[in-house]
C-alpha cells in the first residue's frame, strides 16, 4: 500500500461476475482510485486483484452453511436457541476477519455493497454493524435493494436482527440509494437521510466497434444472420418476467427469433428456469441461457470453449427484452443505452419515476405485450434507420444524466463529509 494514499475497503458477499452490484462496484472503483484511493475488497467471493482482497468463503451467501441458515431463518417466524447460536459463532468470526481485514489494508473508510440491505448472509450483516458500531469507521452503505422490497423477507424469525442490521443506523454511515422510492422508504421506515446516486455508463467513452473477436459471435450460438437476436441481459428470476420476452419473440413471428439470455439463475433457485425452458418449447420460441459463455471480459470458458463479453453480446443483439416488474434502478436499461440498442421495456416504477421524464425513446408497455408492443417492436427490427434514430437520441440523454462524470462530482462531496476532509 502507497502511504500517501487514503484506502478504500468495498465489503460485499461477492464481487465477481455481471451481476448488478458487481459491476457498479466496479464503476466507484475505478473513480475513486483516479481521484486517488487505493480500493480493497472484503467478500465471501472475488474476482478482484488477489493482492488488494480478503476472502472469507463464509461472507458468501452461497456457503453452505449461510445458505442452510437462510433457509432456517425465512418463511417461518421462530428460530431455536441452537440456531441463534449458530448465527452468533459466524458472527463472530467474520467480525475477527474484519478488525484483520482493516488492520492489514489500514482502510480509512468502508463502502458496503447490499450487505447491510439485503438479508441474504445475516452473520455478515450482523458483523458490519457491530463492527462499524465499535470502531467507529466511516463509512458509506450503498444500498441497490432493500429487504422490503423482497418477498421472500417478508416472514422471518430474525425480525429482530434485521432491525438492528438491514439496514443500521449508526453515526458514521452514510447511507446511499439508487432511486427515490428507495429514498423515502429509508426515510419513513428507519428516519434516516440518504443521498440518491443513480448507476452509470462511461458516456464520455462510447464503445467501440465490434472487432475481429466477436465476429463468430451469432454462429458461435447458432443464430443466423437473418435472424433476429433478441438479447435479455439479466438474471433468471421470476421478477424479470422473461416469459413477456418469450411472447414477444413468438409474436413477431418475422423470419425468425433467438432470445439470448446472458445472466444466470442466481440466488432463487432454478425452477424459473425449468418453467421458462418449457414455455418456450412449447411456444416454439428458440431460447439460449448463456451465462457459461458470456461475462464481463473475454477468455476461454471452463470447457474450453470461446467465451465473450457482455459487451460483446449487446452489440451482437438487434433489440432488448426488459420486461421486469421490478427493478431498484435498472443496469440492463443503462447499457441498452450505451451500447446503442433499442430496447423494450415495462414501466416498472422506477423507470416511470425516475427515468422516463428525462426523454428517452423506448418501446414501452405496462403489464403485458400488446399488438401495438408487437408491432413497435417489428418496426424497429425492420427499419435500421429508425433504430439509430433512437440509439442517438437516448445516448445523449444518457450522457446527460448518468455518465462517470455525475458520479464523480457526487462522490467528490461524500468522501469530503464522510472523512472530514
Amino acid at each position: 500500500m502507497k502511504a500517501n494514499k487514503r484506502v478504500i475497503g468495498f465489503v460485499s458477499t461477492r464481487f465477481a461476475g455481471t451481476d448488478g452490484v458487481s459491476l457498479e462496484t466496479e464503476k466507484w472503483a475505478n473513480i475513486l482510485t483516479d481521484l486517488g484511493y487505493e480500493c480493497t475488497y472484503f467478500a465471501g467471493l472475488c474476482d478482484r486483484p488477489p493482492e488488494r482482497t480478503y476472502l472469507v468463503p463464509e461472507a458468501h451467501f452461497k456457503h453452505p452453511a449461510i445458505d442452510a441458515l437462510n433457509e432456517e431463518l425465512f418463511g417461518r417466524q421462530t428460530r431455536s436457541s441452537r440456531t441463534s447460536k449458530v448465527i452468533q459463532a459466524f458472527k463472530d468470526q467474520i467480525k475477527d476477519h474484519l478488525y484483520k481485514y482493516a488492520r492489514q489494508f489500514d482502510v480509512s473508510l468502508l463502502i458496503v455493497e447490499n450487505a447491510l440491505s439485503l438479508p441474504m448472509n445475516i452473520p455478515l450483516g450482523l458483523a458490519l454493524t457491530e463492527f462499524i458500531a465499535e470502531t467507529n469507521i466511516p463509512t458509506i452503505a450503498h444500498h441497490h435493494d432493500f429487504r422490503w422490497e423482497r418477498a421472500r423477507y417478508a416472514i422471518s424469525a430474525v425480525s429482530d436482527y434485521l432491525t438492528m442490521a438491514f439496514p443500521p443506523i449508526l453515526p458514521s454511515i452514510h447511507h446511499v440509494v439508487i432511486n427515490s422510492f428507495a429514498r423515502r422508504q429509508l426515510a419513513l421506515r428507519t428516519g434516516s437521510s440518504s443521498v440518491m446516486m443513480p448507476n452509470v455508463m462511461d458516456f464520455d467513452n462510447p464503445p467501440g466497434e465490434p472487432d475481429k473477436y466477436a465476429n463468430d459471435f451469432r454462429a458461435s450460438f447458432g443464430i443466423g444472420e437473418d435472424e433476429f437476436l433478441l438479447l435479455q441481459p439479466t438474471r433468471i428470476v421470476p421478477r424479470k418476467r422473461i416469459e413477456l420476452a418469450i411472447e414477444l419473440a413468438r409474436r413477431l413471428d418475422s423470419g425468425g427469433c433467438t432470445l439470448l439470455i446472458t445472466h444466470a439463475a442466481g440466488d432463487e433457485g432454478t425452477e424459473y428456469q425449468q418453467f421458462l425452458a418449457g414455455y418456450a418449447e412449447n411456444l416454439g420460441v428458440r431460447m439460449l441461457c448463456a451465462s457459461d459463455r458470456v461475462e464481463i471480459e473475454r477468455g476461454m470458458t471452463s470447457d474450453k470453449q470461446k467465451g465473450y463479453s457482455l459487451a460483446d453480446a449487446y452489440q451482437h443483439a438487434n433489440i432488448v427484452t426488459y420486461p421486469s416488474a421490478v427493478e431498484g434502478f435498472g443496469n440492463a436499461f443503462l447499457e441498452s443505452i450505451y451500447y446503442h440498442r433499442p430496447i423494450v421495456i415495462s414501466s416498472y416504477e422506477i423507470f416511470k419515476t425516475d427515468i422516463e421524464p428525462k426523454g428517452f425513446r423506448v418501446i414501452e408497455f405496462e403489464d403485458f405485450i400488446t399488438n401495438d408492443v408487437v408491432r413497435q417492436t417489428r418496426d424497429v427490427l425492420m427499419n435500421p434507420e429508425l433504430a439509430v434514430g433512437m440509439a442517438k437520441h437516448n445516448y445523449a440523454i444518457g450522457k446527460r444524466y448518468y455518465s462517470y462524470q455525475n458520479l464523480e462530482k457526487q462522490l467528490v462531496a461524500l468522501m469530503s463529509e464522510s472523512l472530514g476532509n
